[in-house]
């Protein structure tokens, strides 16, 4: 069977994006939603189905779709042997109709179909197996090629070539099948279990379905649910380790001090302390040392009686009598002045201390927790850190690992902040492009977690075709030495590259459109004509 090149690399792109969904993305009905979409840009798919089989009532059902209206999607039933999905069901073998209308077991029990022409439709429809049971289908709708030659001998060749390429979308459906049969097991579960035994389902939508947890570490790093905080994403070990360590200290008083780079959470992990601990209903009272002059900090932590300084017109409360029976989070300790560093290690031991221009003494019950991203050994050997307050915050330290060193999680954690500036911007980005991703993996990230945060904020909003595509990314991202990529091309041969990618994309928006896709990109109807021709980009396959 001979596949073109590029058809080769377009599907070993299908297929790593498919594996990076299915792997990192825990929500099961977006999984699949998010695999059709993907299959839909790298096959031309009109449309693509995926139903499971219900086995209490022989029913099947589609459960996620692209291309379908809910209307038609509700519409989707059929019974074990009834048309070509009942049959697949049955017989557990792929189907390969090259089209539709002569075919006379396709049902088109949803009514899609019906607006348009389906004389240049063909459909395939492959089993999801566990083992050797049949738990559902995936199929896929796509439009036959243009057609072929008068000439005999040209259109026997041309035939041929056409099977060549519907068995080899055969394939790569029945390897993406097997991906994805995991989620539809736990669809299926699902289903059954809300099923009212009539043969009406509920919906399922809102359910929070989790694939589990898949990690090669050994069984020592796992961690339970309960271990796990609410408030930080991640499945490395590294972040194993360190939930483990929460969940440790939370349930004591013992002071803690966080460590690690700028940007990596620590106020996460101060966070998850508390709200993990005996005190989660008490006062979590964070404070910034780095944030206000030397001269304001004490007052702040402290508090401060009328009259104590030049526009101190009353009493004031500090952060410490604030925090009473909670916590109370020191962020950048490091940045501290010496005076105030002693008051802070008498609070520490004596559990007292007296506000600025006071003589009262305030007894306070209230568990510290520090941070840090810089090394208080270096600076306690410099005279700008006191030896004894850091031994008294050192009881418990917890390291939060570096981007770098959690790589795993990039691709979460970019999930996540796409989905929060979704909300927040009432953008709809639906996936991150193959670019994209690996400029991600490659990038080494100084920033961390705010840095890849700060990253996807902007792709979100410069996004215009819901993909976050390369040149969405910040340029310290897109630079050959950041991003490990060299170029070793010519300048035309980039620069070329670049044009074609953006006329593509324009084609994608305007479905085809040459006019309108001309307009967008500031050329005349001409010069958008010679470039689509030097190109060889067939603009009809984006008329869908």
């Amino acid at each position: 069977m001979l596949i073109p090149q590029k058809k080769k690399d377009s599907s070993i792109s299908l297929l790593a994006e498919v594996s990076r969904t299915v792997t990192i993305e825990k929500d099961i009905s977006k999984v699949l939603r998010l695999v059709l979409f993907i299959m839909s840009e790298h096959m031309d798919m009109l449309r693509g189905m995926i139903t499971i089989l219900n086995r209490d009532n022989d029913e099947i059902v589609i459960n996620e779709s692209f291309g379908l209206s809910e209307e038609e999607k509700e519409r989707g039933r059929y019974r074990i042997g009834e048309g070509i999905i009942g049959q697949v069901v049955k017989t557990g073998k792929p189907v390969l109709v090259p089209n539709i209308n002569d075919e006379p077991l396709f049902l088109d029990r949803t009514r899609s179909r019906q607006k348009e022409r389906t004389d240049d439709l063909c459909f395939i429809c492959i089993p999801i197996k566990t083992g050797t049971e049949i738990i559902g289908t995936l199929s896929a709708d796509r439009q036959i090629e243009p057609p072929f030659p008068e000439d005999p001998s040209k259109r026997a060749k041309a035939e041929s070539e056409r099977m060549d390429m519907m068995q080899h979308y055969v394939d790569l459906l029945s390897i993406i099948a097997s991906m994805i049969s995991q989620a539809v097991r736990l669809k299926q579960l699902a289903h059954e279990e809300n099923s009212n035994g009539t043969g009406t389902t509920h919906s399922l939508k809102g359910k929070n379905l989790l694939i589990p947890h898949r990690d090669n570490d050994s069984h020592e790093e796992e961690v339970d649910e309960t271990e796990r905080p609410a408030n930080i994403i991640g499945n490395a070990k590294p972040m194993m380790s360190l939930f483990k360590m929460i969940d440790k200290i939370a349930k004591t008083s013992a002071t803690t001090l966080v460590l690690g780079e700028s940007g990596v959470g620590k106020e996460l992990v101060a966070s998850a302390i508390h709200f993990k601990s005996r005190r989660s209903d008490k006062p979590f009272i964070k404070f910034n040392c780095a944030a206000l002059p030397e001269s304001i900090v004490e007052s702040e932590l402290f508090g401060h009686e009328k009259g104590s300084f030049t526009g101190a017109s009353g009493m004031r409360q500090g952060r410490f009598e604030l925090a009473h029976t909670g916590t109370i989070f020191l962020d950048e300790i490091g940045e501290l002045s010496l005076p105030v560093q002693a008051k802070l290690l008498r609070i520490l031991q004596e559990k007292e201390f007296e506000r600025v221009g006071g003589s009262k003494t305030i007894k306070v019950d209230v568990r510290v927790i520090a941070a840090t991203n810089r090394n208080l050994e270096n600076l306690i050997r410099e005279g700008q850190f006191r030896e004894d307050l850091f031994y008294r915050l050192n009881i418990f330290p917890l390291t939060v690992p570096p981007l770098r060193e959690r790589k795993t999680d990039i691709l979460l954690l970019a999930d996540y902040f796409v989905e929060k500036y979704n909300r927040i911007n009432q953008k709809g980005i639906r996936r991150i492009s193959t670019t994209s991703i690996d400029m991600l993996m490659r990038y080494h990230w100084p920033g961390n977690v705010r840095e890849l945060e700060n990253c996807m904020e902007r792709a979100v909003i410069l996004s215009e075709d819901n993909v976050i595509h390369g040149y969405h990314l910040p340029p310290s991202l897109q630079t050959a030495e950041s991003s490990g990529t060299p170029y070793t091309g010519s300048l035309q041969q980039k620069l070329d590259s670049i044009e074609n990618e953006m006329i593509i994309e324009a084609l994608k928006r305007t479905k085809g459109n040459m006019s309108r896709a001309a307009i967008q990109l500031g050329l005349s109807d001409r010069i958008m004509g010679l470039r689509v021709k030097k190109f060889n980009i067939d603009y009809r396959k984006f008329r869908i």
